[in-house]
């Protein structure tokens, strides 16, 4: 199984958006997928149409320590999640437990019966205990980046948590970027591109996701791209980020160089 922590301490980045039309495109592709929300925003299950009265998911895995195969809820075929819950927020507050308190995930993981190829946690925005247990669980961080110099910004204090985290665990984490919102032929997307090249070589994914109203629109109809409009740059753009995340298939200069 891969474990993927889908974060940036950035709010309006395509965080969520990318979790679950990531997830989808693998699902589709014929891979067991799993997308556990940590975001106290919740906005998996409902992106996705899930309104089952399911009150419990990850806050029951985190605070009562309620196994994972429990409060899995069926999304599409093949493609899993477990929603926030309603009290997932309260984690944050924990003060009890010392280095415990964010290996609960990973604890949780490791008890996880149902066979999942790829796993997506979906990470609120910040760098507290929920972000926390997600970077102790996986062994791949993606962050998902749209075009523009504020999101820069971010990056180096999620960077820290992360090495922090590494240490910890005395092991190193894959870590992937996505370009995401963007707009390719601005001059502000590409010199952003030359940013990412540089910082982070071999690790930024090949496929740049395209900015278009249809991915903002889908969630409010309960569904993914692939399902609100199968033929639109963005499930385009989704489908070949899947294949870039199993081939680990990354951007060189030349993409920029040759636009």
């Amino acid at each position: 199984m891969r474990a993927i922590a889908v974060i940036n301490q950035k709010g309006g980045v395509g965080k969520t958006t990318t979790c679950i039309n990531l997830a989808h495109a693998l699902a589709q592709q014929g891979h067991r997928t799993l997308v556990l929300d940590l975001d106290p925003q919740s906005h998996v299950a409902a992106s996705l149409g899930i309104t089952s009265g399911q009150e419990r998911g990850m806050d029951a895995v985190l605070l009562e320590g309620v196994a994972l195969d429990e409060v899995v809820l069926a999304a599409r075929e093949r493609l899993s999640i477990v929603p926030a819950g309603l009290r997932v927020r309260e984690v944050e507050q924990l003060v009890s437990g010392g280095v415990e308190r964010g290996r609960r995930l990973e604890q949780a993981l490791a008890a996880l019966t149902m066979p999942v190829d790829f796993l997506f946690i979906d990470c609120p925005p910040s760098s507290g205990l929920l972000a926390v247990n997600a970077l102790f669980a996986a062994q791949e961080v993606l962050v998902p980046m749209p075009g523009d110099y504020l999101a820069l910004h971010g990056l180096s204090q999620l960077l820290r948590v992360l090495k922090s985290v590494e240490r910890m665990q005395q092991r190193q984490t894959q870590l992937w970027v996505a370009l995401t919102r963007a707009y390719p032929r601005r001059w502000l997307t590409r010199e952003v591109l030359k940013k990412l090249l540089h910082y982070f070589p071999e690790q930024v994914l090949a496929t740049s996701v395209r900015e278009i109203s249809a991915l903002a629109e889908a969630p409010s109809f309960g569904q993914s791209i692939f399902e609100y409009r199968p033929s639109c740059h963005g499930a385009e753009d989704y489908a070949q980020l899947a294949v870039d995340l199993i081939e680990r298939r990354t951007m060189q200069w030349q993409t920029i160089e040759n636009a």
